[in-house]
């Protein structure tokens, strides 16, 4: 397209369609610098973020009004690093019936805590250190794309650590639903809770049903 011949209003909606474009192929989600690599001015992103056009997620990374985006797509696209923990691993593993308002997402400690101040979606980070942030990673695919997720037998650890941080029905249902999973793994979980330092409650609580 000759943009010479194109008046302000044409170029401006020209501008648009383009990063409308971008967005869509990055599934959702653009950053700052590649919405300039297309030779749009930073001028441009910000008079379309004040016409609402534009949507800020978080500092440098936009979405627009045109595209729905689901969660899942802008946790993917946004935490390639991150690993789904606590109610919302519960949640994928089918141990709780609704995914929780907010994400949990275990992070190494030294991640920049600013790339949690989002508009969008609403994300609580669980800052670890990296012996513990490894320890039973496993994988699921969420909006088409690998996401790493702790595994049921570490998580189940993880809640009966955290028990007091836990709704106490959510606690219950996740203890109960890994009872009746066919698929734990009763010596891997013993040897998570010794790592996550729960070998006790683990006994007292499920081991007798197991």
């Amino acid at each position: 397209m000759e943009l010479t011949n194109l008046s302000r209003d044409e170029k401006k909606a020209y501008d648009l369609e383009r990063i409308t474009d971008l967005v869509e192929r990055q599934e959702g989600v653009a950053q700052t610098a590649e919405i300039v690599d297309l030779g749009i001015d930073y001028r441009r992103i910000l008079q379309f973020v004040e016409e609402g056009y534009l949507i800020r997620v978080k500092n440098g990374y936009y979405t627009t009004k045109y595209y729905k985006a689901s969660e899942e797509a802008m946790i993917v696209r946004l935490f390639p690093d991150g690993i789904l923990t606590m109610e919302t691993a519960l949640f994928y593993y089918g141990y709780l019936k609704q995914r929780p308002y907010q994400w949990q997402i275990a992070i190494s400690k030294n991640t920049s805590k600013s790339r949690f101040k989002l508009d969008y979606p609403n994300v609580q980070p669980y800052y670890c250190e990296a012996g513990v942030l490894s320890l039973g990673v496993g994988e699921i695919e969420l909006a088409g794309k690998k996401m790493q997720i702790y595994t049921k037998e570490r998580l189940v650890c993880d809640c009966l650590k955290y028990q007091e941080k836990m709704n106490r029905e959510d606690f219950k249902a996740a203890l109960l639903s890994y009872i009746q999973d066919e698929d734990k793994d009763v010596a891997s979980l013993m040897e998570y809770a010794r790592e996550r330092k729960v070998v006790k409650k683990v006994q007292t609580m499920i081991g007798v049903w197991l």
